[in-house]
């Protein structure tokens, strides 16, 4: 059996996911997340950014390492174990191009219960899964790092205005 490594990624856009629709030969079509293998002297991350970049056409930006899957299939060389390391990424656009050389007919960004419903592979739905509850931990990380500044704010111009703070700590 011959092992392959690849990377991949979630990419999110104000909350929704980008998922690729794969239709090989009318064998094989589902919808799945970017992936690819690595080439020679590729960092995983380096392999994830291009991969994403080639499949759909998206620069986007590693937020961070997510999970590994793995799986096996059979391929004119025999069986094939793929291990795909899985990175979390965001994008600035919703912008998509599915790359037709990879028998990639469609792209978009989805609401996360529509990407988890329309993924093919079991695996991608795991992966999404913790991908997603990553990204909204980080999100509430961000929303309360911006209302504490806020509140630092607050107090700092009432005691440059020689006024007490309208919050007063107990």
């Amino acid at each position: 059996m011959k092992n392959v490594q690849s990377c991949g990624g979630i990419v999110i856009h104000k909350g929704k996911i980008l998922l690729l629709y794969k239709n090989y030969a009318d064998r094989y079509s589902g919808w799945v997340l970017p992936k690819g293998s690595m080439e020679d002297g590729e960092t995983f991350e380096e392999t994830a950014l291009r991969e994403v970049k080639e499949e759909t056409g998206v620069s986007a930006e590693i937020i961070k390492y997510i999970d590994e899957t793995s799986f096996e299939f059979n391929s004119n060389e025999g069986r094939i174990a793929k291990h795909v390391k899985w990175f979390l990424m965001k994008s600035f656009s919703y912008f998509s191009k599915p790359q037709k050389a990879e028998y990639f007919v469609d792209s978009g960004y989805y609401k996360y219960h529509e990407a988890y419903h329309l993924l093919y592979f079991q695996n991608e739905r795991q992966v999404l899964e913790k991908a997603y509850e990553e990204y909204k931990h980080i999100l509430r990380d961000q929303i309360f790092e911006e209302q504490k500044k806020a509140g630092e704010t607050e107090a700092e111009a009432e005691t440059e205005a020689g006024s007490e703070p309208a919050h007063p700590a107990e």
